[in-house]
């Protein structure tokens, strides 16, 4: 089993910035990726940024540029810095976990951006 605890979540105005993390507990040793999500009311959860435990990052078109995912392994800690929010990235954004044949997930942090 893998826990994943999101922290860093809030209120923020357009323009601004916040830096999400992720901390990752239990049978972690084969997580080959780590990624963020997110969900916005009445829509789908979708994929924001993905990082492998090689360092390959990948992001959603919407939030290139201005997000970044980064990885601590020391800390078995996963980090998204968010900047130049728009009022479109609010959503609840979840941490995820890929292991070979399952992926876990966290509770989520919301995040509201305003006007």
């Amino acid at each position: 089993q893998v826990q994943l605890v999101e922290s860093g979540g809030g209120l923020v105005q357009a323009g601004g910035s916040l830096r999400l993390s992720c901390a990752a507990s239990g049978s972690i040793f084969s997580i080959n990726a780590m990624g963020w999500y997110r969900q916005a009311p009445g829509k789908q959860r979708e994929l924001v940024a993905v990082i492998t435990t090689g360092g390959s990052t990948n992001y959603a078109d919407s939030v290139k540029g201005r997000f970044t995912i980064s990885r601590d392994n020391a800390k078995n800690t996963v980090y998204l810095q968010m900047n130049s929010l728009r009022l479109e990235d609010t959503a609840v954004y979840y941490c995820h976990a890929e292991r070979p044949l399952r992926g876990y997930w966290g509770k989520g942090t919301l995040v509201t951006v305003s006007s």
